[in-house]
């Protein structure tokens, strides 16, 4: 290039917007992002575009100024194991992980690259943080809910089906949160006329050959506890509860809006979109360290008729008065 050609273009380069300027030089930052179920999954999409989403009103875009590499565990604790030690081995700005199942696995492979979580149950006992308010380490985020959640499951069923004397509670005998929920489970519903009992069932085929077996005697009922393979197999559950006559309640919205009867519990969407805002204070210099882990302050009822005119069941007024939302 001659002079007077490079003395002109260095001239107009100096002359554009000081905003223009700054885009060109801005650092393109780095994102990892585990979710813990498959991308065909109608919910996760949900949940991950409502991340991205908070990251752009935050002014970070993907391909723009921030680069995002994501991997789906697919409720797949191997398969967890594999992306999480990929992702680190990228060495990202931050990760944002979802679940446990997620979580874990990326503490095993980095105690370096700052994590924000969304949806886990108990990050103190589970030992992933060191405490809520000061989580230590390179850890923090959103969690899914408190196990004093659980007490309401039984409570609601008992209020929806007054006749219900047992209650079935699905859970993964392999996760420690679902034992959890499930003690707490057994205490509340003894206090409301309930018997609660434990269904260890990791599989489909295991869970059908104990809702029919439970099914067999009269006036009973289903609790799903919060996790990643009972969101995994949630069509199932919901027409196995429609199959033998089960009143049924879950621990998500978008379980009642797939068919069940009844949910309540926070809108997970709403976690991912929060957990974008932590990504841009630890993009901007924070520490996770720093951030004080978050539970949810919303617990939405949701109430699915069409379902409870499938097992003959009429929902009391006084519960649809005070349901969030009502799927006619």
């Amino acid at each position: 290039m001659r002079r007077r050609e490079f003395i002109i273009l260095g001239s107009a380069a100096t002359a554009w917007p000081p905003a223009v300027r700054a885009q060109q030089a801005q650092r393109v930052r780095h994102l990892g992002v585990l979710m813990s179920t498959v991308a065909a999954d109608e919910e996760s999409v949900a949940r991950y575009a409502a991340f991205l989403q908070g990251l752009q009103e935050l002014g970070w875009t993907d391909g723009r100024n921030v680069q995002i590499d994501i991997r789906w565990g697919a409720s797949d604790a191997e398969r967890a194991r594999k992306y999480a030690a990929e992702l680190a081995a990228l060495a990202p700005d931050v990760v944002m992980a979802s679940g446990t199942i997620s979580v874990g696995p990326l503490l095993e492979a980095t105690r370096t690259v700052p994590i924000v979580f969304a949806l886990v149950v108990d990050p103190v006992g589970g030992g992933v943080v060191k405490s809520l308010s000061r989580p230590g380490g390179n850890v923090t985020g959103f969690m899914a809910f408190e196990y004093s959640l659980s007490g309401k499951w039984p409570e609601l069923l008992k209020e929806t089906a007054p006749n219900l004397q047992r209650v079935a509670v699905i859970r993964d005998p392999s996760v420690s949160t679902e034992i959890g929920q499930f003690a707490v489970i057994e205490s509340v519903a003894a206090s409301v006329g309930l018997e609660a009992s434990p269904i260890d069932a990791r599989y489909p085929s295991e869970m059908d050959a104990a809702l029919a077996a439970f099914a067999e005697s009269a006036n009973g009922g289903l609790i799903v506890v919060g996790g990643p393979s009972e969101a995994a197999h949630r069509d199932m559950m919901i027409a196995l509860a429609a199959r033998y006559k089960l009143p049924a309640i879950y621990p998500e919205r978008f379980f009642a809006k797939s068919g069940g009867l009844i949910s309540y519990g926070p809108n997970y969407v709403d976690e991912f979109r929060n957990a974008a805002s932590y990504v841009d204070r630890i993009l901007k210099g924070a520490k996770p360290a720093d951030l004080p882990v978050q539970a949810p302050t919303k617990n939405v009822l949701v109430i699915n008729l069409k379902s409870a005119r499938t097992i003959g069941l009429k929902v009391p007024a006084s519960l649809l008065a005070r349901a969030d939302e009502v799927i006619e």
